[in-house]
């Protein structure tokens, strides 16, 4: 089998209804429309990320370590992020996380959507792909089960609590 490319942490990926795109300084405003809603953080482990300034640092993060917006591709309109992140290359490994989007989009296609594209690119560089979710989220931990990802461990975090980490396997993705 020949050697797998390297993981590119910020790719331009394009689905049906969605594309995911490097985030960039200037999407700082689009992104805080979507997230200045509380509700959209009442079961993260940042409650107060709808505060600007709390935004603000996550905004930064994710332009450090190549964070992605998403973007309705039928009008342009920004609805969320993500990011791939804490990438070790020699235990092909990946995290994909610090998702959020808006709520006009729960509880439909579009969380799957955007997982899936970013899972088919992960698993053509690496063979494991993990899930970090506040313990008490139950709305994502369920959206990262449906994906078929197990949960590996409870984990502490000093700033924020309880993480449940879960992990999805190439090998156990492409068998279901």
């Amino acid at each position: 089998m020949p050697p797998r490319p390297p993981l590119d942490r910020q790719p331009t990926l394009r689905g049906p209804t969605l594309l995911v795109r490097p985030m960039r300084p200037d999407d700082l405003e689009a992104l805080y429309a979507v997230a200045r809603d509380p509700a959209i953080w009442e079961q993260h482990p940042d409650r107060e990320r709808w505060r600007r300034e709390r935004f603000e640092r996550y905004v930064a993060e994710g332009l450090a370590s190549s964070g992605a917006v998403v973007v309705l591709t039928h009008d342009g309109e920004m609805i969320g992020a993500s990011r791939y992140d804490r990438l070790d290359e020699a235990a092909g490994r990946v995290e994909i996380g610090w998702t959020f989007l808006a709520r006009s989009r729960w509880g439909g296609p579009t969380n799957r959507e955007l997982k899936d594209l970013m899972l088919d690119h992960a698993f053509a560089s690496v063979d494991v792909v993990v899930f970090r979710v506040g313990a008490g989220n139950l709305r994502s931990r369920r959206a990262v089960e449906k994906l078929g990802a197990r949960l590996a461990r409870i984990e502490d975090d000093p700033r924020f609590g309880d993480y449940a980490v879960y992990e999805l396997r190439a090998a156990d993705r492409t068998a279901a």
